[in-house]
């Protein structure tokens, strides 16, 4: 065993990932790649967003395979275990694993760190195969075929992080092109390789666009179907794991409704919504919603893309934050293009990164905890011109909610109505409901609001859930060429406050007003009108 070959580091970083009470078991991932094992397609690389779990599935798959302790201690009690193939693979490869996150201390070059690695490899395999004939000054894959001819031995490759290298500040492209080809040489129609396995964020043709690694098929989550499962925790992996942190915890700070809005909404190529998965994991062992994932990455990622071409993509931003999706034919431009400028290479890297999803041609906002994120990118950037000013407004608007007064209300969706914008057409309620959001954004601090919510015997426009319980509870409906008195009414008909009363006269502990605020527009006058009335008052 070494530092890359049979390396116990992937065993005993998966060890304690499976003694996690809120572990979910993925190892029948390993059955899917054991039939590219040997195979002329034995070049396998799975890209996903960030916290994904991609290097959990990669120190999974080394600890399995590799010839290291026996990891039966381990897998015994898994779902793989009730596999087949199970035996005949487990314990029985050599493994190089290679995480290229990792550099030398004090590293300044691409020579630094690429000679780590070759190094490192070496130095194992002429202590595995002492016999070889392996010199220190050996090509890694000189080595290796040297091993492979005398042995008839071959070798299995995992690979994290493969893209990291590309954001390594001494690294020049001239650098990327020498990784390339490093990776080329090392793998492509080498005897050796049994399987490859290699993995990131990024997708090979980003930075790859002639024939270095086209060995390689690529997987990621919005458009290929087959390891959608492995990546992300589904609806029933999360009751399972709430239901652990019910009998743990006691008393639940959170509800398993919350724990869906804050981190569900990820689709695959499949249509299946998942939840982060370090998100869930971290909120339950924490007992609290908040964000993790978008705390692990810079605050100004989601600008970083958008900055590029804010004349494209602010109308839609004003959609998506409302809860909304927005045509976009994402393809794929982010593999093929180094420039990021359009707006569908925008969205494309957005949803490569996770700071989008992907669903039946449309990119959205998929949970609370990225919806934050851009509320605060709304509320901060002075470039995205109206829809910054009508966020800035939005405190006022919301004050003026709760005072009753319709007229200060009025006056500020007139000021939204008089910004240039293809939007404010309003030949739609769509369209009003976008103004309206942005007219309540700031509103989010204090409030979780649900839009096309189902409420008493319908679907409501939106509904404000205080954070404080003694704050008002706000049903808010939408009208055009219509009035807020028929609004109020459809409110008062549908029995939408029942939102507020708990099932089964359950208590749901608010002590403030429910509030019914009807918003019309006029396309004849292009006058908002505003009604506010109370609908209950908890005690």
């Amino acid at each position: 065993m070494g530092m890359f070959l049979n390396s116990k580091a992937p065993y005993e970083t998966y060890k304690k990932v499976i003694q996690n009470p809120y572990f979910v078991d993925k190892t029948l991932l390993l059955t899917e790649l054991m039939p590219y094992f040997g195979s002329i397609n034995c070049y396998c690389c799975i890209t996903r967003p960030r916290r994904f779990g991609k290097t959990i599935m990669a120190d999974m798959i080394g600890a399995f395979f590799g010839r290291t302790d026996s990891a039966d201690k381990i897998f015994d009690d898994l779902a793989i275990s009730g596999q087949e193939e199970y035996k005949a693979h487990l314990n029985s490869h050599d493994v190089i694993y290679i995480d290229f996150s990792r550099a030398p201390k004090g590293c300044r070059s691409y020579a630094e760190y690429i000679d780590r690695i070759e190094t490192g490899i070496i130095r194992d395999l002429t202590a595995a195969y002492e016999d070889c004939g392996i010199e220190a000054d050996d090509p890694v894959w000189d080595a290796l075929c040297k091993i492979y001819e005398q042995t008839d031995n071959k070798f299995v490759f995992v690979l994290d992080e493969w893209d990291a290298v590309f954001h390594m500040p001494f690294i020049s492209r001239e650098n990327q092109w020498d990784y390339l080809l490093f990776l080329k040489w090392l793998f492509k129609d080498q005897p050796y390789t049994e399987f490859v396995y290699m993995t990131g964020v990024l997708p090979i043709a980003k930075y790859s666009s002639g024939s270095e690694l086209n060995m390689f098929v690529e997987y990621d989550m919005a458009s290929s179907e087959k390891f959608s499962e492995y990546f992300g925790f589904s609806d029933k992996e999360v009751d399972v794991l709430y239901g652990i942190y019910k009998k743990r915890a006691g008393v639940c700070k959170f509800s398993r409704e919350e724990l869906r809005i804050w981190y569900d909404g990820y689709y695959t190529a499949t249509g299946v919504r998942l939840y982060n998965p370090r998100s869930v994991v971290l909120a339950l062992t924490d007992g609290q919603l908040r964000n993790y994932w978008t705390s692990s990455g810079p605050y100004d990622e989601l600008f970083y893309y958008i900055r590029h071409n804010i004349e494209a993509v602010r109308d839609d931003l004003a959609f998506m934050v409302s809860g909304g999706g927005v045509p976009a034919d994402i393809g794929q431009y982010t593999a093929s293009s180094m420039e990021i400028d359009s707006r569908e290479q925008i969205y494309s890297a957005m949803v490569v990164y996770g700071l989008l999803t992907y669903k039946d041609g449309e990119v959205l906002i998929p949970n609370k905890e990225l919806m934050d994120k851009y509320n605060e990118l709304l509320l901060s950037r002075e470039s995205l011109g109206y829809v910054y000013n009508l966020a800035k407004k939005s405190e006022h608007m919301l004050q003026a909610t709760i005072a009753g007064d319709t007229k200060v209300m009025e006056e500020i969706l007139q000021f939204a109505h008089n910004t240039e914008s293809p939007i404010f057409s309003y030949n739609s309620e769509t369209e009003l409901a976008a103004v309206v959001n942005l007219c309540y954004l700031s509103a989010r601090n204090k409030y979780r609001i649900e839009r096309e919510e189902k409420a008493g015997k319908g679907y409501v426009d939106f509904i404000f859930y205080p954070e404080r319980k003694n704050s008002d509870c706000i049903i808010l409906e939408l009208k055009v060429d219509s009035t807020p008195e028929e609004a109020i009414a459809q409110i008062k008909d549908k029995n939408y406050g029942l939102r507020f009363e708990g099932k089964l006269g359950e208590k749901t502990g608010y002590t403030g007003r429910v509030l019914a605020v009807g918003i019309s527009y006029s396309k004849e006058t292009k006058e908002h009108s505003c009604r506010i009335e109370v609908l209950k008052t908890f005690h």
